[in-house]
């Protein structure tokens, strides 16, 4: 598979349309999204894999010395989405791009993780969210120059973020 197999973007007449193809597999104890971590930080210290697939392989290069790295996803258990949804920690109806809820018009996750090991085209991590099998789009390094910020709102989850670590996903948003 070459490069332009990997992910494609064609515009078309006055619309554009956007293809992407998985580069791996995320792997985790996680069968279903019920009772999966909501985020990274609600499962410390549990494991899972990534496998990048051979093609990409060289990719990997340096990655290794990250502490932790950025996976982007499909949420391949998604299907369709609503703009108004009530989030895993909150009783109130919020707007979609407001959450990190699974059902978007777009069906992209990404999940912080801390990298623990590479090994050939396996990533080895920890902190993971992800429910086993799901397909991965890219993976960036974390690097908090460009990605912590000091001064931040974070809206409506001030009120519940305490509640973030013990919450595990209810299947809610199931189709």
């Amino acid at each position: 598979m070459g490069h332009a197999a990997a992910g494609a973007v064609r515009v078309s007449g006055d619309s554009m349309n956007v293809e992407y193809h998985p580069i791996g597999i995320i792997h985790s104890p996680f069968q279903s999204t019920e009772g999966t971590p909501i985020q990274p930080s609600a499962g410390p210290g549990l494991k899972g894999t990534v496998e990048v697939f051979p093609e990409f392989s060289q990719g990997l290069k340096d990655l290794s010395g990250f502490s932790h790295v950025v996976l982007i996803y499909h949420l391949h258990h998604s299907v369709g989405y609503h703009l108004l949804v009530v989030p895993f920690l909150d009783t109130e109806e919020r707007g979609v791009f407001a959450t990190r809820a699974p059902r978007r018009p777009n069906s992209i996750g990404l999940s912080v993780v801390r990298l623990v090991d590479v090994e050939g085209n396996t990533l080895h991590v920890e902190n993971m969210d992800v429910v086993d099998g799901t397909p991965l789009l890219d993976i960036k390094p974390y690097v908090p120059d460009f990605d912590s910020h000091v001064e931040v709102r974070i809206g409506w989850l001030e009120k519940v973020r305490e509640r973030l670590r013990d919450s595990r996903a209810d299947g809610r948003f199931k189709q």
